[in-house]
């Protein structure tokens, strides 16, 4: 199963697989996208800190890497934090560059259509199933959606609205077992279910519960 940070023993392969559906996904896309998906690879292997999840490089090191302009890099970098690739995580000021995170879940969530062009095992690997890693259209849920008062609710309507597809397809299906020892509890409708969303919403559904309710320390994803 893939984790959102690759660290540990099995560190080494699972940045690999990270690499590879970016670039399975890049050979599927046109130029421009291929151009962007490549850009961002090239800053991974070259500048990017696993452990500590920062990617600092100043724009003219950006530039010279890509062999493009600073108006090209702040173009890409700003269309990159709008597709929720990138974050920043300290703004650049006089003498200092700024860090950036990157949504690794995020990533791997909107290359999983290609997961099969790599293989069935890298399927397996990523913990989906071939189905699954071949669907390409997600179904919206119709008409206007309740949510709770409480911090789960609040979160859920904040996530539907960053990314409706990922909310309907992964997020909406749980149901909150409520808060133990600082932790919230959610019910995942299935095994696959509770493992998918681990590995790929999970960095970012945990920040949106915290930002609802800061005393919430983890988001735990449990399975019948």
């Amino acid at each position: 199963m893939l984790v959102a940070k690759p660290v540990g023993r099995e560190a080494a392969a699972k940045k690999y697989d990270i690499l590879s559906a970016l670039a399975a996904f890049a050979l599927s896309q046109d130029k421009h996208v291929q151009r962007r998906v490549m850009r961002v690879m090239a800053l991974i292997t070259t500048r990017y800190n696993w452990q500590r999840d920062e990617l600092s490089m100043g724009q003219a090191e950006i530039a010279r890497l890509w062999s493009v302009d600073a108006r090209t890099v702040k173009r890409e970098v700003s269309k990159l934090k709008a597709m929720g690739w990138f974050h920043t995580k300290m703004q650049g000021a006089r003498g200092r560059v700024s860090v950036y995170s990157l949504d690794l879940a995020k990533m791997m969530s909107d290359t999983q259509a290609c997961w099969s062009h790599v293989g069935p095992d890298f399927v397996a690997r990523m913990g989906a199933t071939p189905e699954a890693s071949n669907t390409t259209v997600v179904p919206f849920r119709q008409g206007g959606e309740t949510f709770s008062s409480d911090a789960w609710g609040r979160a859920c309507e904040a996530y539907s609205r960053i990314d409706p597809a990922a909310y309907s397809a992964w997020v909406a299906p749980l149901t909150s077992g409520g808060v133990e020892a600082g932790q919230l509890m959610v019910m995942a409708p299935s095994k696959f279910h509770a493992t998918y969303v681990s590995a790929h919403l999970l960095e970012r559904l945990t920040y949106q519960v915290r930002t609802q309710d800061p005393t919430v320390s983890a988001v735990v994803v449990l399975a019948p």
